[in-house]
């Protein structure tokens, strides 16, 4: 099929994705896939919810929004269901693949604001947050001790067209168009984080499922690239241990 932007199926759109965006947050960075674009910037505050006071252990949480002008028309500032789904999916995701024994009681929230939306922002923000944490966590990381950060995640998302073709990295018109559309959060292992399908107009089958999988990973191991290629010399922190 052609696609409105001319990609094949399994095709990213162009992305781009740099670190230290921001002078003022302990990590941040911004990321551009296709229209979409996120920043991501991670604060360090020395405090825990009070479930986890006393316990030793650290949190990790986000939060995220949609700014007024990042759709047509202006999205209205308010706290919305969605948002609340979304800044919990990338809490989810960050907490995954961190140790939060390692850096004490200490609250690392990241913030994920949209600055444009062409579909893909929760998934965007996902794989841009994972740089701004991993970034803030060097400025607190004592050399010889388990760096917090075990592996890398990220997230894309994958659907069904109309005509019944499994596309990768839906922009908003494929979305709005799309049978079933899917995100898809891995980590580095290639364990997944979490999996949102929903049949939008058609239901699928087992093998519907297993075939968007399969076209998410492809495009999270090229995500993971991209990622590293951002961190640059910080990237060697992920996963080690004392």
């Amino acid at each position: 099929m052609n696609r409105i932007d001319g990609r094949k199926n399994n095709q990213l759109r162009e992305i781009f994705l740099e670190r230290r965006f921001q002078i003022h947050p302990a990590g941040s960075a911004i990321i551009e896939v296709g229209n979409t674009k996120v920043i991501c910037a991670a604060t360090i505050e020395d405090k825990v919810p009070p479930f986890l006071k006393g316990t030793g252990t650290g949190w990790i949480t986000a939060e995220y929004a949609m700014l007024p002008g990042s759709t047509d028309p202006r999205a209205v500032r308010k706290s919305t269901g969605r948002a609340a789904e979304i800044q919990r999916l990338i809490g989810r995701s960050l907490r995954a693949v961190t140790d939060l024994s390692t850096f004490g009681e200490r609250t690392i929230t990241v913030d994920c604001d949209v600055l444009q939306a062409d579909g893909g922002t929760r998934t965007a923000s996902i794989t841009g947050a994972f740089v701004a944490l991993v970034e803030a966590f060097t400025t607190i990381y004592e050399e010889g001790k388990i760096f917090p950060v075990k592996d890398f995640v990220a997230a894309i998302s994958a659907g069904f067209t109309p005509e019944g073709e499994t596309i990768l990295d839906l922009n908003y018109a494929e979305d709005s168009e799309a049978l079933a559309d899917c995100n898809v959060v891995m980590t580095g292992a290639g364990e997944f984080v979490e999996v949102q399908i929903t049949g939008e107009k058609n239901s699928f089958s087992r093998a519907d499922l297993n075939g968007i999988l399969d076209l998410a990973e492809v495009g999270i191991k090229k995500l993971f690239d991209i990622q590293k290629n951002a961190l640059g010399d910080l990237a060697w922190h992920v996963g080690q241990i004392a």
